[in-house]
């Protein structure tokens, strides 16, 4: 079989017709049948029923939907990765940073390994832990750097890069200036700034739950950058980690949260055997020892 039948077959399950397939092809549909139908000879069976309103998958078509897909992907990732290197002469680094984990602390950290390795180019994917997860086991990614809650299982490795504490973040008109640290009951009486994407949700509600604590969100969004601009128009105070707030921010003040002390784990995940092993691994060192 050859990649282009791979194409065709999987623009036929996306659009739902041979013909909407070959348009989005830029191919005659005579041509995309042709190739359809030669992949289904050596498949050994029809991939697709048709009818009036379209065509749906066989069973045999069902079967390999999920290889070809997986086929296809890797493919133009491996196109994408050799254009780049052959143009750029550049090593790209594909790293997933969890959303929550703010720039202020990595950024500086990055610019240093850029400087003692400039052919290596970067590419910052930032999205969820699930999904970045996912992308780490699909070889989408070399490298994520999340805040997990429980450690992946072999074949990962999981490095500990640092420990970051949370903070209260407040407006800098806030009452809250004067103090040095700041009880988690003290927090109760002000408008609270829930943070959807947090991943210590739960521990914080079964503290809240165990301190008798109960902290009304009058806002909430599932974007660090709303809540600190939020904090910012002194809308509310939030929980934060320490180094998701924007470094020098005149309006925004914080103090470290005490009775008790939240903290999280950041840390690189990856597959010890990647092909970019050698990147990875000074890459770490730069995280770890700056």
């Amino acid at each position: 079989m050859e990649m282009h039948q791979i194409r065709y077959f999987l623009a036929v399950c996306d659009h739902g017709s041979f013909t909407r397939a070959a348009q989005f092809s830029y191919i005659s549909q005579p041509s995309l049948t042709q190739s359809i139908k030669k992949l289904e000879d050596e498949l050994g069976g029809e991939l697709f029923t048709r009818d009036r309103s379209g065509c749906l998958l066989t069973s045999l078509g069902r079967l390999v939907e999920p290889n070809f897909r997986k086929i296809y992907k890797e493919t133009v990732t491996t196109k994408a990765d050799a254009l780049r290197f052959t143009k750029l002469n550049n090593i790209p680094l594909r790293i997933g940073l969890m959303a929550t984990i703010g720039a202020q602390r990595l950024s500086p950290i990055f610019a240093h390994y850029k400087h003692e390795f400039p052919n290596i180019e970067f590419e910052l994917i930032i999205d969820c832990e699930t999904l970045l997860l996912q992308q780490l086991e699909s070889d989408l990614l070399d490298l994520v750097i999340s805040a997990p809650l429980q450690l992946l299982g072999s074949p990962y490795q999981s490095t500990l890069l640092y420990t970051e504490k949370y903070v209260v973040a407040f407006n800098n008109k806030h009452r809250f200036n004067h103090l040095s640290k700041i009880d988690l009951k003290e927090i109760q009486s002000e408008p609270y700034l829930d943070r959807l994407n947090c991943e210590l949700r739960d521990t914080l509600r079964a503290i809240c739950q165990d301190q008798e604590v109960n902290l009304y969100a009058a806002y909430r969004s599932n974007s660090e950058d709303w809540i600190v601009s939020l904090v910012r128009a002194g809308m509310g105070v939030a929980l934060m980690p320490e180094y998701s707030l924007p470094a020098n921010a005149d309006d925004v003040r914080c103090r470290y949260l005490s009775n008790p002390e939240i903290s999280r784990q950041i840390y690189a995940i990856y597959h010890p055997k990647n092909q970019k092993n050698t990147e990875i691994n000074n890459l770490l060192t730069v995280l770890i020892h700056r």
